[in-house]
């Protein structure tokens, strides 16, 4: 009877926990998802906090139709996502919470390919390359001949979109015969079972996955000079803004209305608070604290609105970033 009675009131408890809804993108879904864990434990069951994963793209249609709080975003918000939110009178605080690359990666039995270049990766990836392009020796002639596959973020995702920008040239111009998936680990054993396999995804499922892939290095770009040598992603290249132009800021979008109900404006503070910490915990980059200061002084002075304009802007480094915001 005891044993009824508790669980009757842990049901009854949980009933009347405040639920927060945050979405998006796969990359930012650790980092969320560690402070959700966080947050949940400090509030001890009064909040519930549900992370999903639609993908940057899928998770900006629920935020601006007004079905979550917060949205996990690893690019800034486009100008089309801008005006569906300003349509549906969705205002929003834009956060920037962590630094992330885009690691190139291959199987590890994969012995000719230890760096590869933009304008190697261009040739793979852009649109017509598609069902013409698909053996590494078109690629260079040192490679075997033999087909490669590629696997790759889909459509809706922030990933895809800052990867396009920057190996092709334009956002979502990509050969559509690889296999793409929102889900990051779905791209991990793809290239990990397949010896031809050649992916991207970000440098923190590189680093959970070390003994099943293999990091490449990559040349070229205004601030790396194709003759240079490759440069791999760590915390030092991405921070110093060597590891180009795979290097980029990620974010969590807040709808204003939702950031005044008590139980949201508490955990996007215990976000800001907390973020230094469990950012590297799930093997991101954190940002300097001052950032994550100057995303608390937007909140509290009530600036709405993103410092991007809706424009695409590749390979910034944390300290630009930094300035912009600041410029908010």
């Amino acid at each position: 009877m005891k044993i009824l009675f508790s669980l009757l009131a842990l049901l009854s408890f949980s009933a009347q926990a405040a639920i927060i809804k945050a979405d998006g993108s796969s990359t930012v879904f650790p980092i969320t998802e560690a402070v959700a864990e966080e947050f949940q434990a400090f509030k001890k069951g009064q909040v519930q906090v549900t992370v999903g994963i639609s993908g940057t793209g899928g998770g900006f249609k629920k935020f601006c139709r007004g079905e979550t709080d917060i949205q996990d975003a690893s690019r800034p918000i486009t100008k089309s996502e801008m005006e569906t939110c300003k349509g549906a009178n969705v205002k929003y605080y834009e956060l920037p919470v962590a630094y992330d690359a885009i690691a190139i990666v291959v199987n590890p039995k994969n012995s000719w390919l230890t760096s590869v270049s933009v304008d190697d990766l261009k040739k793979m990836w852009e649109p017509s390359a598609q069902g013409k392009v698909t053996k590494w020796n078109q690629i260079n002639a040192k490679w075997p001949s033999e087909e490669f596959k590629l696997y790759g973020a889909g459509a809706d995702s922030g990933t895809f979109d800052y990867f396009t920008e920057a190996v092709t040239g334009k956002s979502k111009a990509s050969r559509g015969d690889y296999t793409a998936s929102e889900d990051d680990n779905t791209l991990v054993l793809g290239v990990a079972n397949d010896k031809n396999a050649l992916g991207f995804l970000p440098l923190s499922y590189y680093e959970e996955n070390k003994s099943k892939l293999k990091l490449i290095s990559v040349v070229g770009g205004p601030k790396s000079p194709k003759k240079s040598a490759g440069v791999l992603p760590s915390k030092k290249t991405v921070e110093d803004g060597s590891y180009y132009p795979l290097s980029r800021p990620i974010f969590i979008y807040v709808n204003a209305e939702s950031y005044k109900k008590p139980e949201v404006k508490e955990m996007v503070e215990f976000y800001m608070k907390n973020a230094i910490t469990l950012v590297e915990q799930v093997n991101y980059i954190a940002l300097p604290s001052s950032a994550y200061e100057t995303n608390l002084k937007h909140l509290e002075k009530n600036k709405v609105g993103t410092v991007f304009k809706g424009e695409a802007e590749v390979g910034l480094t944390i300290k630009e970033i930094l300035k912009k915001e600041q410029s908010l």
